[in-house]
């Protein structure tokens, strides 16, 4: 395991926290969602008890190295202060004269949220003047922030060349215990949904989860892939035709080492790809051509739970269809209340996973949602990330 906060002396100490504070925001800059927010008060909060000088540092959607008003931090600062009951300030600029102003003012206990880190272009670059500027705003660092631990950016990794004292937060902590254990010690069954639209994006996840899981379920457009490498007409659904060989492949070497491998065997199909659109439930050997499928029909919603049933880790990454569309979100729905429903330890990856189990109403049943995307599946592929990698281990 990797070296936490609570090991590191704090009292008294400047210490840059990189939170994600990557939230969804309408259009009149309100947040949507503020699980990110929430996940990362558990480390704020010990280093504020412990009398630390408390700096956050995070980024909001991609704004390219210039600054943009809709993409600011200071609804995050807000949202935060309302959460922990205190009042946040909220610098400008996240490097600068007055930024180390704002700073040199802090007393024991305070936090202070800087602005939108890609603000400058040195972030994503990883510069390392950048990354030196963010490190002489502090004496300690501490990476909560597991949604951005697969980029090698310059408050991920660079400014860790600059402090000694470096940890990960709570957060980053409970993502590595929940995801690694359920990769190298799972309570068994092991069953593992994979979902999502393409094969190609998930081709190292599902190699790696197929070695580990007793049980397979494949869903989403993906599944399309699949059952058209077995022979099936699947009309005008998404297939990528240079995913055939390995996709038949991974599912052939599954079942021979004795892993129970389920695809979709009816689907929801339309016309087009379109909430209004007319649809109907067919097999999946009956697809008709011209139609596409969108979410996976009644019998499978069955198939997939009467295979999660007896599961004691579920892992479950990417939804069963377009479930942003109501037409087609029964069967992602339908999974979530299945997963819920285990007396399993239930570990939902990031990303539209997380969304679809929120929609559901699910949230509060599942044992852990991970707030990283593209770092989960990163983890889940068996991938070293970055901003773990330059964490030291616990003593």
């Amino acid at each position: 395991m990797k070296r936490t906060l609570d090991k590191l002396a704090l009292k008294g100490k400047r210490v840059f926290i990189r939170a994600d504070f990557n939230v969804p925001l309408d259009d009149d800059l309100n947040i949507t969602d503020d699980a990110r927010i929430r996940g990362a008060l558990s480390t704020i909060n010990y280093a504020i008890d412990a009398g630390a000088k408390v700096i956050l540092g995070s980024h909001l959607g991609r704004p390219k190295g210039t600054p943009d008003p809709r993409l600011s931090l200071k609804p995050v600062a807000r949202r935060l202060g309302r959460l922990l009951g205190k009042e946040v300030a909220f610098a400008p600029d996240s490097v600068g004269g007055q930024v180390e102003s704002m700073i040199g003012r802090m007393q024991e206990g305070d936090v202070l949220l800087l602005e939108n880190l890609r603000f400058h272009k040195g972030e994503t670059d990883n510069d390392p003047g950048f990354a030196r500027q963010l490190a002489q705003l502090a004496e300690v660092y501490v990476n909560d922030a597991f949604g951005a631990a697969h980029r090698a950016h310059a408050s991920i990794t660079g400014i860790t060349e600059h402090l000694d004292e470096v940890a990960c937060g709570y957060l980053m902590q409970r993502e590595i215990s929940y995801l690694h254990g359920a990769l190298h010690d799972p309570v068994r069954p092991l069953v593992v949904i994979i979902g999502g639209a393409k094969v190609s994006s998930k081709i190292a996840v599902l190699q790696n989860l197929t070695e580990r899981a007793d049980k397979v379920i494949v869903g989403g457009g993906m599944a399309f892939t699949f059952l058209r490498a077995m022979g099936y007409g699947v009309g005008a659904s998404l297939v990528e035709e240079d995913m055939l060989e390995l996709a038949n492949k991974i599912r052939l070497d599954a079942r021979s080492r004795g892993k129970k491998f389920y695809l979709p065997v009816d689907c929801v199909v339309s016309t087009e790809f379109s909430a209004k659109a007319e649809t109907k439930i067919v097999t999946t050997q009956e697809i008709p051509d011209g139609w596409l499928a969108l979410d996976i029909g009644p019998a499978s919603v069955k198939l997939f739970q009467e295979a999660i049933s007896d599961a004691k880790t579920v892992l479950w990454n990417g939804p069963m269809g377009v479930f942003e569309m109501d037409a087609f979100s029964r069967g992602t729905f339908a999974v979530a209340h299945a997963v819920a429903d285990t007396y399993a330890l239930t570990i939902v990856g990031g990303g539209d996973s997380a969304l679809a189990v929120h929609r559901a109403g699910e949230s509060e049943n599942m044992s852990f949602i991970s707030t990283g995307g593209g770092a989960a599946l990163e983890l889940l592929e068996g991938k070293v990330l970055p901003g773990l990698a330059v964490i030291p281990d616990a003593d």
